[in-house]
């Protein structure tokens, strides 16, 4: 239980695997899932889940677990109470119903206010910004501890688009949209649902409601378009792909003239998915754009499948090694390590970065070198410093490439 209640999913799942039981209870007879979701500790929700915790199973308070992680406000704990396995998938339309209007509730009463309604409390609500799961954020709120307190996440609108989906109700676009204009954030669980349940309809109606937004005076209405477009081709896997061409199309004359930089960042992002020469060419003009985002959509959204990069292109790659802002010095980096150009200017400007101030520059710098069949990248590796705690497993996993290279030069 104390495991659970820190959200330590590793130690939890060595117990589990030791035999403990999911469904233990703590001294006032709250089982380990509702303790998992008062934590907000999804990972650990999944871990019962996987091991047989009892979803229907209440703590003294009498609240059901789904209807706990809908109070919560966590996306994130609620679709891992609705773990969609054998054993668990024993919620009635009736619970899930109720869970949808309880989740309707609090987004159409707004998180402080329910909060005041619950707890009596009128002092100053404490609000932060966290991570809900590895990918998205959400803001958490918290109010009235001296009368036993409450906090709460604002992802009730999440969970209300993800409960409709699971109970197969079609949310209207319109409605999709005004939801996540309540969190015009980009990385808030909320925008995400919405555009994500969007693009995986794949359907004419929705791509002409989005493409429509294209000529919306609110650029926030156009960022959700864009997104909504570029998410719809990006996970359409069928052999047919029948939006990656009027996507490739529709964000080449996009791109040409879009002035706000978070929509063109977007569409940039879009035009990468496509190996278009064309693609190249749009992208060129905004290499230098003062915005880092918009330069990091450039840095990573050249060709890597063409043979060599033009000359031009080329250039912008060298340029955008050496740009201010890391992140775009490390897309440049990974998009000619990723390319199969070996000009000898490419790999110079590599090797440039081996003495970066950013790591995980100077760990794309190694990695670009090894597949060069650059011997310049065993004494970068060699320099390399260790890497600091809760460093990304992808930057470290870059790295072996040094060995595959060192294999290859030694005809191992």
């Amino acid at each position: 239980m104390s495991a659970v209640r820190a959200g330590d999913a590793v130690a939890v799942e060595a117990l589990l695997s030791a035999g403990a039981d999911p469904d233990v209870r703590d001294e006032h007879g709250t089982p380990a899932l509702c303790q998992a979701i008062d934590a907000h500790a999804d990972e650990v929700v999944r871990l019962l889940a996987t091991h047989g915790a009892d979803p229907g199973r209440c703590g003294p308070d009498g609240v059901p677990p789904l209807r706990k992680a809908v109070d919560s406000g966590s996306p994130a704990v609620a679709e891992a109470v609705l773990h969609d396995t054998a054993a668990w998938h024993r919620h009635r339309e009736a619970e899930l119903l109720e869970a949808r209007s309880l989740a309707r509730h609090w987004y159409e009463a707004g998180v402080e206010a329910e909060l005041r309604r619950r707890t009596g409390a009128q002092g100053a609500v404490a609000r932060t910004h966290v991570q809900d799961n590895e990918c998205k954020g959400v803001d958490e709120f918290s109010l009235g501890f001296s009368l036993g307190g409450a906090t709460v996440r604002d992802g009730h609108a999440a969970i209300l688009t993800n409960l409709e989906k699971v109970l197969g109700l079609r949310a209207p676009f319109e409605e999709l949209l005004d939801r996540a204009l309540t969190r015009p954030d980009q990385q808030h669980a909320t925008w995400s649902a919405s555009t994500l349940l969007l693009s995986h309809r794949r359907d004419r109606e929705t791509w002409e409601a989005a493409t429509v937004l294209r000529a919306d005076p609110d650029p926030v209405h156009r960022l959700f378009g864009a997104e909504v477009l570029r998410l719809t081709h990006l996970f359409d896997d069928s052999e047919e792909d029948r939006f990656a061409a009027p996507a490739l199309e529709l964000f080449l004359d996009w791109s040409a003239e879009e002035t706000d930089d978070a929509v063109l960042t977007e569409l940039l992002t879009g035009l990468a998915d496509h190996a278009d020469p064309r693609g190249d060419e749009a992208l060129l003009p905004h290499a230098a754009h003062p915005d880092p985002r918009v330069r990091r959509a450039v840095a990573s959204g050249f060709d890597r499948w063409s043979p060599t990069f033009s000359a031009t292109v080329r250039k912008a790659l060298v340029d955008l090694m050496s740009d201010p802002d890391a992140e775009v010095r490390r897309g440049a980096c990974r998009t000619v390590a990723d390319g199969r150009d070996r000009a000898p200017e490419l790999a110079g400007a590599m090797a440039a970065l081996l003495d970066d101030t950013s790591r995980p520059v100077r760990a794309a710098a190694v990695h670009g070198l090894a597949r060069h069949d650059d011997e310049r990248c065993v004494e970068g590796a060699r320099r390399l410093p260790p890497a600091p705690p809760g460093t990304s497993y992808e930057y470290e996993y870059d790295l072996d490439e040094v060995w595959r290279y060192e294999r290859r030069r030694d005809g191992r």
